[in-house]
């Protein structure tokens, strides 16, 4: 039986080649969570995930939810809904409270993975100017948003809520329209979901993800000076 990987604090990640087939794609446990060490990860298509008390666990899975960028679908629901212009955008305004609004309890969870660490390690990432988050408002109310951590072309997504219908998916289109208008190419899913697989993410094999990755990650960082229309109509 395959042995799990631990890393000591500064050690470097084994190849993703030595990740699990059970859980699917735990490569190792350990380590810390500082910037460092997730942009070393993130460069690598890992991310971390795990629940207290649990030590920090790291994934790659095999295969890999991508959204490329031009293969977003836009419902006419929900195209209907971004014309009425009932919400307004903004990028990077409320970072935390969309990491708390992300971490809240789930009617579909016991609890949350991200805790208090977490939201430490990704808060230090924002000041440093790798993670971002988008926010959907209703009038002053944080209605939806969605946050994670670019890098070149790619967007690692992490987390995403919602607190009226299409809240989060106006959050991913305002994301698609961004990285389109910087030239990003595609938004780590990380793992499938029907949600996601609705607005166009499908399933790539690790070593295709990986090699996007090579293509992409050197691209100019489609991050700085994020800019959004205020109104959800001009998105489309």
């Amino acid at each position: 039986m395959p042995l799990l990987n631990y890393l000591e604090p500064g050690e470097s990640f084994p190849p993703s080649s030595e990740a699990l087939a059970y859980p699917n794609g735990l490569l190792a446990a350990g380590g810390r969570l500082d910037s460092q060490t997730l942009l070393a990860a993130y460069r690598r298509g890992i991310f971390p995930w795990y629940e207290s008390p649990q030590p920090v666990l790291w994934w790659t899975p095999d295969p890999r939810s991508i959204l490329l960028v031009d293969e977003l679908h836009v419902s006419k629901s929900l195209r209907k809904s971004l014309r009425q212009n009932r919400l307004k955008l903004s990028v990077d305004r409320a970072f935390p409270d969309v990491m708390q609004a992300c971490a809240a309890p789930r009617e579909d969870q016991q609890g949350t993975w991200i805790d208090s660490d977490m939201i430490r390690a990704y808060s230090a990432l924002h000041r440093e100017g790798h993670a971002h988050s988008v926010e959907v408002w209703r009038e002053q109310s944080l209605v939806g948003g969605l946050y994670g951590v670019a890098i070149g072309g790619v967007f690692f997504g992490e987390s995403m809520f919602s607190r009226e219908s299409n809240a989060s998916k106006t959050a991913l289109v305002a994301l698609v329209w961004l990285l389109k208008k910087r030239g990003g190419g595609f938004i780590d899913c990380q793992i499938e979901s029907e949600h996601l697989n609705s607005l166009g993410a499908r399933n790539v094999s690790r070593v295709d993800f990986e090699n996007r990755l090579q293509q992409t990650t050197s691209m100019t960082n489609c991050s700085d000076n994020w800019t959004l229309p205020a109104r959800t109509g001009e998105l489309i």
